[in-house]
């Protein structure tokens, strides 16, 4: 008897594609064939973003054109767009099914029910969701492999309680909730047998991990960094996005005796002007984001800081802006991403007065992006002569020529002439910096 066959297509943060990587799995062990998007199969599974306007519009154009070209399929919106959009997402017709979050893990027995009824005439939209707005337990997920060959993302926390005012998440996602450490490390464990030598602790608010837990046995993130650290076959351990409170001397320091540990820190901003800040909801001062920066750079050497900027925020003055802008140098990222504010319906922010126009965003925006590609060119150019540990990915094809790529401790890409060695993948190796260029930095095998 012919498998049947499951496709699947991510929209988002490293939190849905870890979840639609468990999803994956859940399909797999219930005997489909996995497929690519674009073939054949009987269910579509598209993990849907809410994060902005946008992400909800491509969410929509995703399943309409799932929709279209397999008119005859079975079509589930899984995720956070979902979540926040109950009634609109309910009334498409591209949609069979609706999967919201912390309903993924059963999402196989969803669909089966589903298709035993399949042809019955004039079928509403299924909807399967949870009010995550009261207390809910953590939804257990497994991933035993990962879309990328080198690195495992993991997920280990969920929710956000801080209400950002530009922000919808914590009502896609619900309150802060916690994986147990011990179900962390089995999951590592099982991906360290599979040949994975970096992970990579994801979540929703990363740094709110262990919250949630009774005090009295409450770990913290950095439990979890020590723990999967006594896995003999993991290389590297990376963290996603933190907020700049986590950063501790206790933490910073515990971090930088850790052979392990990548130092690359995420921290996110958002802005570098106080009044805006204040506006955001953001929980800190500018001045106090600046000292947890300054403290990094005393426990390591060259630790990568990247971060987000919004632009053009509901009354960001040309003097905020400005303040923003010389802030930014001050701090001197190694990246950043900078991304001109967008409303989001739902949120504080979309009714706040004084909105920027769109013209003035996008001034704003290229002043900034012109100041991180020189903020990334100075990280860059301090490598030049040192020597650094790759941890290879892929071979490409550049005017001709074959260079393996690879990641070093912080997270700078290197591209090193591949000297007809093959079959690098997933391998560390010595290389000298010899280069930057505006796709990374050149090197060469030692």
């Amino acid at each position: 008897m012919e498998k049947k066959r499951a496709a699947f297509l991510t929209l988002g943060c490293k939190v849905n594609s870890y979840e639609t990587d468990a999803m994956q799995k859940l399909f797999a062990d219930a005997g489909y064939q996995i497929a690519g998007f674009q073939e054949e199969a009987e269910v579509y599974v598209i993990n849907t973003c809410s994060v902005t306007n946008i992400a909800d519009r491509k969410s929509r154009q995703m399943l309409h054109r799932a929709r279209k070209l397999h008119p005859q399929a079975v079509i589930v919106a899984a995720g956070c767009y979902v979540q926040t959009a109950q009634k609109e997402a309910a009334a498409d017709p591209a949609v069979d099914i609706i999967v919201g979050n912390n309903r993924k893990k059963e999402i196989v027995s969803i669909v089966e029910a589903y298709l035993s009824h399949k042809e019955e005439q004039h079928r509403e939209t299924e909807a399967y969701l949870k009010d995550l707005n009261t207390k809910t337990e953590y939804e257990p997920l497994l991933i035993t492999g990962a879309a990328e060959r080198t690195r495992a993302s993991i997920k280990i926390q969920d929710g956000c309680n801080q209400f950002c005012s530009y922000c919808i998440i914590p009502y896609a996602r619900g309150r802060i909730r916690s994986r147990a450490l011990e179900d962390i490390k089995e999951e590592v464990k099982g991906l360290a047998d599979a040949g994975y030598q970096e992970i990579v602790l994801t979540g929703i608010h990363l740094s709110s991990y262990g919250m949630d837990f009774p005090e009295s046995s409450r770990p913290q993130l950095l439990d979890v960094i020590e723990k999967l650290s006594e896995i003999e076959t993991i290389q590297r351990i990376r963290l996603g996005s933190l907020e700049p409170g986590i950063m501790t001397e206790k933490f910073a320091g515990a971090l930088a005796e850790n052979e392990k540990f990548c130092p690359h820190f995420h921290l996110s901003l958002q802005s570098g002007c106080n009044r805006t800040l204040k506006r955001m909801n953001r929980h800190y001062t500018a001045e106090e984001y600046l000292e947890k920066c300054q403290m990094l750079r005393r426990y390591f050497e060259l630790p990568a800081i990247t971060t987000d900027v919004i632009v053009g925020f509901p009354g960001e003055t040309e003097e905020d802006f400005e303040e923003c802008r010389r802030f930014l140098e001050t701090a001197a990222f190694s990246q950043m991403h900078i991304f001109p504010y967008s409303k989001r319906k739902g949120t504080r922010a979309e009714t706040m007065p004084d909105q920027v126009p769109e013209e003035r965003k996008k001034k704003r925006s290229e002043i900034l992006l012109a100041l991180e590609k020189q903020m990334r060119y100075n990280y860059q150019k301090l490598f030049l002569g040192k020597k650094e540990m790759l941890l290879l990915e892929e071979a490409v094809q550049i005017g001709g020529k074959t260079f393996w790529t690879g990641h070093t401790m912080r997270y700078v890409k290197v591209f090193v002439p591949s000297e007809g060695r093959k079959d690098l993948s997933n391998k560390l190796a010595e290389v000298r910096i010899k280069e930057t260029a505006e796709f990374g930095l050149g090197g060469e095998f030692l």
